[in-house]
Parts: structure tokens; C-alpha cells; sequence
């Protein structure tokens, strides 16, 4: 008995020693995990910041080009110079010396010139100069990438708008994605994969410059390796290969910099040069690759008859007029067809039927139409391009080429005699086609429903779904979709049950840690191995709390520059539920008018912590929204909220300069000033007369040379955040 309970007694005791160490390890584990869960969400919505404000910033570009090429297209002139100047961007006139294929000749390189020197046909000898002078941040002599850029172009030329590769020739072929100027990714994917060779063929699919600081290093790297092993290199088209997305996005400031006497001739041949960039690439006759996706209305046997090199730029609508439309039809017979299906103007049906196809528009859309822009230049349902901003005291006759929704109207209104006349409308014509293809292949996007939608985020392209896919690859008996276009936290996402693989292979691309870049190596099984990467100098020594600490800093500084740059707006909208002008509302309705206001879709409740502080009572405190910004300078305000018009869109306006500053000098005289504004007050709705542009133009006219210094004034503009000063 006695043994019996001195066995029982032992192991009650053990267990009782053993379960306390139990207990504190599932606590530690419990505390780990939530601990896990809250860095996982910061990490989630810092990454929808940076995406929300980088599809918000395309929108405002496709915008801005809408107008530039719907102001060109309709009007011929503004206060005496706008299509002149706008012209200049959008159909550049070709500097006949470039016009000569030897025009490289002419210019002479210094025997003090140190860096790379190339003769063609390109050597293994020429290519690893050429690397390891930008690797010791040199530059190629002006002499020397104009001939490289000629070759390019002469090789362009030949090639189809579709390239066919086959494994058969290799044991594998790499597929890189976006790069952006980014050389330090692409001498890493060099380093890890090998340089490009017959035994090492790659595939490069779009938008390598932009953004990044070293774009032209990456583009003439990429072009000397196609020059090299034209069989085993090949480049595919991206959305940023175009030069109005360049004067945005930096290409083009870059290329001046680096190249101040021979820029603007560099330039014009880039801009060839990309035109002719093939559009797809497909491997053994199963694999798709292309930059942005497909549309509904994709159709690869007509994109592949296409001549590639007359879209210039994809956000350069093609003209047409409705010059093109037979409207000699009798309007009796236009008025009795309008009359036999179209309830009584006036009457509420017609009014309720008119409410209900607007709202279903915009909600189609997700954008908000003038008149005067309400019809289509587009031959898809499924995709568009954001509209312009037009003013109301620019009212131009109805186009059905407007650059803003899809071409799906019944009846085209037609204006006859004193009246519209209701006609069918007209198939596009082949160039409208042409555009509308490349459009879909370069801006699109997947997405998990099925169906075919507007890109309402980026504002062009689609988003198309699995059935969408599916389709086109049973069409084409392929089995995989790559595609690129979009940034990733680990460099790559597979979706639609496997069918679409995008791969982005720009590491730290919105910030420094922000995300991996990685490649893709098809084999003969066409199986899809993925290699990721982070090029890094200092996140290496940060913990991951550090990191992502970092990147949401990044993230809530950008996102409080876009409150204060929409700060009038947001006031307007807080107001009707500030009752009693105390300042305050309930979270709901905060949240309700930054979602209404910016679009931007955010988790609003999660972030109000960082952007505003809290009553007594729980509610928000709106005006805390705006504490720690300000702009940079203080100048008149020649008409109500003009500094966060300027910040908002200060973009823009240096955009609208670059065109106007051709010598790229950053300095623009009084004159040109006042051109700038009337484009841009245009572009805006902005009413500014000559005398309040004038005394703007005199407030930043420091030392009154009659010059201004354009950087200077868009610093002036510039979000500043206090906290960084009083640090600083």
C-alpha cells in the first residue's frame, strides 16, 4: 500500500513542477504570435499606402495627358500659345543632324575622356567596360550611346512585335521584371544568375527606367547585351518606355543631367528606340509574357500585325474627329427614331432613366465625365483611360475620340442644324484598334474576379479576371501567363489558380527594405523556379521591426503630404457633420470623408492613430489632421487656396515647365511663366487672370533678373514636416 501511494505521489509532483514551464511557454508563444500579428498588419497597410499613392500619381498622369491630347485635338490655340507648346511633347519634331544614321560622328571625345570607349560590331571586352564603368559611376560619352542607340534601333527594326524563344537551345531562360533604374538589382541578378549569354538567355519585361536613379546605365547595359546576343537577349515594352511617362517619372531630367550638351538628341532617339521595343515574347509556343496583361478584347494575331513604332507613347490617344461620321442624314428621320425610343424630355421617367444611366456609367467607369467628353475613343468595354479635367470655359464640340471612357454608347449624338442627331456609331478605325491593344497589353492588371473591368486605380488599362485568362490561353493552346507591372512584398505572386505569375525584380522599391525583387528560370518542363533577392546597405543590420518601423515612417509622411495637399477639401467635407463648430466628429465620419475625398482605399480606423488625435469624448479631432505639415514657403495667395492647389499638383506644373524650359536650363522667363500657368490654370479650372499670374511671377522673381528658377519655386511648394525641422 504503502509503495503504492509513494508511486502515485511522484509523478502528481513532477507534473505539477512540469506545468508551470507549460503555462509560461504558451504565454510567451501567445504574446509572440499577436506580437507577429500587429507587425504584419503595419507591414500590410504601409504597403497599401505606398501602392494607393503610386496608382493616384498614374491616374494624375493619364490625366494630364488626356488633356494635353484633348486640348491639341480641339482647339487651335489657348490665350495664343497652348497646342504650340504642348505639340512640342506630343508630336516632337525630329532634329534633322539625328535624322543622319553617322550624325555620332560628328561629335568628337576629348582625349581627357576616361571613361568606356565602344566600337561595333559590340565584344564580351566592350560589355564588361561598359559594366564596370558604372559600376565606378562613369558615364558613357555622348559620341558613343548615340551609336549604341542607333544600332539598337537598326536591330528594333527587324524584329517581329511578338518573339518567339525556345528551351530547346537552353537548359533554362531567366525572366527578370520591373527594374526602374535600378542597377545595383541588375548587376545582383548578373552576379547570382550570370551575365547574358547563349547558355544564359534572359528575358526582360518592361519598365527599366523611371523612378530609380540610374536608368540610363540600366537601359544602355541591357541594349549592349541585345546588341551582343541578339538570339538570347530580348526586352519587352513596359508602360514606362514612353516619354511623356519619362518627363514624370525622371528618365528624362536624368538623361539631361547627364548629358547636357547632346540630351535632347539622346532623348529623341530613346524615344524611337522604345516605340520599337517588341510588345511579347512567347516561349515553346505554352509560355505568355508580357508587362502590364490582356483585356477582353486582346487579340494576339492582331497585335502581332501592328506597326509597333507609331505609338509612340500609349498615353497619346490617336486623333480622329467627327468629321469621320456621316451626318447628312435627314433630321427628320434622326428626330422620329429619337422620339419612337426615347421617353418624353422632361418627363420623370426620363429623368429617373438619364439619372440611372449616369450612375451607372460613373459606377461602370468609376469616373465622373464632362459632357463634352462623354463619348468613347475606345472599341472595349472593359478598359479606359482617366479623363481631362476640362474646364468650364472650354467647351469643345462632342468627339466621339475623347481620350475617356470605352467606345459602348448605342447611339452617338451628332450635332445637325440647330439640334442632335442620333446616329449608330462608327466602328474605330484600325489605329484607334492599335492603340487601344497596346493600351491593354501595357496598363492592365489581374485580378481574382472573373471579369473584365476598368482600371480605375491606375486610370488605364483593365483589370481582367480568371475567365479572362483562361480564355486566351485555351485560345492560343498556352499554359502560362507572365507578367510584370506590378511591385510585390516578395518579388513575385502567383494567382489565378497558377495561370499568372507576376514578377517585379526592383528590391526596396517605394523604401529602402519596403520589399524583395526576384527573377523567374522556365526549363524544358516550363516549370517556374522563383530566386529572390534585397540589395542592401543598411537594412542587413536592421531587426525586422526595425525595417518595417522604417518603411510605415516613409509611408505616413506621404500620406500626410496628400491630406494637407487635399486640406480645403477635407474641411469642406467635415463640416456638415460638425453640427455644433466644435472641431470634432466620430471616427466613422472621419474616416467616411478621407474615403470620399482622397479614394483611396485605405483602413482608415486603423491608421487614424498616426494622423489624428482624439477628443475627450472619442471623437476625432479634425483639425489635428494638418498640425505637423506646412509648405515650404510662404508666398501671396493671389486666388483662395492656391498654395495646396500647387502642392497638390506641383507635379503637374513641373511637367507642364519641362515642355515649355526646352533647354532643360531650370530657368524660364517671365513670359514662359505666364504660358505654364495659363496651361495649367486650364488643365485645372483654375481661374487665374494675367495680373494675379504676374504678381505670382514677381513674388518668386528673388534677385529680378526677369528669370525664374523653376526648382526653386517648386521647393517653394513642397510639404515640409515640422517635426523634421525642429530635428533638424
Amino acid at each position: 500500500m504503502g509503495c503504492g501511494t509513494s508511486i502515485a505521489t511522484e509523478p502528481q509532483g513532477m507534473a505539477l513542477e512540469t506545468g508551470k514551464p507549460m503555462k509560461a511557454a504558451i504565454l510567451i508563444q501567445g504574446w509572440y504570435r499577436r506580437y507577429m500579428a500587429r507587425l504584419e498588419m503595419r507591414r500590410r497597410y504601409t504597403w497599401n499606402i505606398f501602392q494607393s499613392i503610386e496608382y493616384a500619381g498614374e491616374q494624375d498622369q493619364l490625366q494630364l495627358s488626356s488633356f494635353f491630347s484633348f486640348m491639341l485635338d480641339n482647339f487651335t490655340h489657348l490665350n495664343g500659345s497652348g497646342p504650340d507648346l504642348i505639340s512640342q511633347l506630343l508630336d516632337p519634331v525630329v532634329d534633322p543632324w539625328l535624322g543622319r544614321e553617322t550624325c555620332y560622328e560628328l561629335i568628337p571625345v576629348s582625349e581627357s575622356y576616361s571613361g568606356p570607349r565602344i566600337s561595333f560590331p559590340l565584344s564580351i571586352s566592350h560589355t564588361n567596360s561598359l559594366l564596370n564603368a558604372f559600376k565606378e559611376h562613369q558615364t558613357l560619352h555622348a559620341r558613343y550611346a548615340l551609336q549604341l542607340l542607333w544600332e539598337t534601333k537598326k536591330l528594333l527594326k527587324q524584329m517581329p512585335n511578338i518573339v518567339h524563344m525556345s528551351t530547346s537551345y537552353a537548359k533554362e531562360i531567366t525572366i527578370c521584371g520591373d527594374l526602374h533604374g535600378h542597377l545595383d538589382d541588375l548587376l545582383l541578378i548578373f552576379y547570382k544568375n550570370g551575365l547574358p549569354s547563349a547558355d544564359t538567355p534572359y528575358v526582360f519585361n518592361g519598365d527599366f527606367v523611371d523612378r530609380g536613379k540610374q536608368s540610363t546605365e540600366v537601359v544602355l547595359i541591357l541594349f549592349a547585351y541585345l546588341l551582343l546576343y541578339p538570339n538570347h537577349m530580348h526586352l519587352n515594352r513596359g508602360n514606362h518606355e514612353d516619354h511623356i511617362m519619362n518627363l514624370r517619372y525622371g528618365f528624362t531630367k536624368e538623361v539631361m543631367q547627364k548629358y547636357k550638351t547632346h540630351g535632347r538628341e539622346i532623348l529623341q532617339l530613346f524615344q524611337d528606340v522604345f516605340s520599337l521595343l517588341p510588345i511579347a515574347t512567347v516561349i515553346d509556343s505554352k509560355v505568355l509574357i508580357v508587362h502590364g496583361g490582356i483585356s477582353d478584347q486582346t487579340d494576339l494575331d492582331f497585335l502581332n500585325s501592328i506597326e509597333r513604332h507609331k505609338v509612340k507613347s500609349a498615353l497619346r490617344l490617336p486623333r480622329c474627329s467627327l468629321e469621320q461620321l456621316d451626318v447628312s442624314q435627314p433630321y427628320k428621320q434622326a428626330t422620329s427614331q429619337r422620339s419612337a425610343h426615347s421617353p418624353r424630355p422632361g418627363s420623370s421617367h426620363s429623368r429617373r432613366q438619364r439619372t440611372r444611366t449616369q450612375t451607372k456609367r460613373k459606377r461602370h467607369h468609376g469616373l465622373s465625365h464632362q459632357d463634352s467628353a462623354s463619348s468613347s475613343s475606345s472599341s472595349s468595354s472593359s478598359s479606359s483611360q482617366c479623363s481631362p479635367r476640362t474646364p468650364s470655359c472650354l467647351s469643345p464640340r462632342p468627339c466621339y475620340s475623347s481620350p475617356s471612357v470605352p467606345f459602348s454608347t448605342d447611339v452617338l449624338q451628332v450635332p445637325f442644324l440647330d439640334s442632335l442627331a442620333s446616329l449608330p456609331p462608327p466602328s474605330p478605325p484600325r489605329v484607334e484598334r492599335e492603340w487601344k491593344q497596346m493600351v491593354d497589353v501595357l496598363w492592365s492588371d489581374p485580378k481574382p474576379q472573373d471579369g473584365c473591368s476598368p482600371n480605375i486605380f491606375r486610370g488605364g488599362g483593365c483589370y481582367y479576371g480568371p475567365d479572362i485568362t483562361q480564355r486566351l490561353l485555351r485560345h492560343h493552346g498556352y499554359q502560362l501567363l507572365i507578367r510584370s507591372h506590378e511591385c510585390k512584398q516578395e518579388g513575385y505572386e502567383i494567382c489565378h489558380g497558377g495561370h499568372v505569375i507576376t514578377i517585379f525584380s526592383a528590391s526596396n522599391y517605394y523604401e529602402e527594405g519596403s520589399n524583395r525583387g526576384a527573377y523567374v528560370k522556365l526549363g524544358q518542363d516550363l516549370l517556374p523556379r522563383f530566386y529572390q533577392y534585397q540589395v542592401s546597405r543598411t537594412t542587413r543590420k536592421l531587426t525586422l521591426t526595425q525595417r518595417v518601423r522604417a518603411a510605415e515612417g516613409s509611408a505616413l509622411r506621404a500620406l500626410q503630404e496628400k491630406l494637407f495637399s487635399h486640406r480645403s477639401e477635407l474641411l469642406t467635407g467635415f463640416l456638415p457633420y460638425d453640427h455644433n463648430n466644435t472641431g470634432c466628429v466620430s471616427v466613422s465620419e472621419w474616416a467616411q470623408v478621407l474615403e470620399t475625398v482622397l479614394r483611396l482605399d485605405l483602413p482608415w480606423r486603423t491608421l487614424r492613430p498616426h494622423l489624428a488625435r482624439l477628443a475627450p469624448d472619442g471623437s476625432v479631432e479634425y483639425l489635428s489632421c494638418f498640425d505637423y505639415m506646412g509648405p515650404g514657403l510662404q508666398l501671396p495667395q493671389v486666388t483662395p487656396n492656391l498654395t495646396e492647389t500647387l502642392v497638390r499638383y506641383r507635379t503637374d506644373l513641373e511637367l507642364i515647365f519641362n515642355i515649355i524650359d526646352k533647354d532643360h536650363s531650370g530657368l524660364i522667363s517671365l513670359d514662359e511663366f505666364r504660358h505654364t500657368w495659363r496651361l495649367f490654370s486650364a488643365h485645372l479650372g483654375v481661374a487665374l487672370d494675367d495680373g494675379a499670374i504676374d504678381a505670382l511671377a514677381r513674388s518668386i522673381d528673388f534677385n529680378k533678373d526677369g528669370s525664374i528658377d523653376f526648382t526653386e519655386f517648386l521647393e517653394a511648394f513642397r510639404v515640409v514636416h515640422k517635426l523634421d525641422n525642429k530635428d533638424h
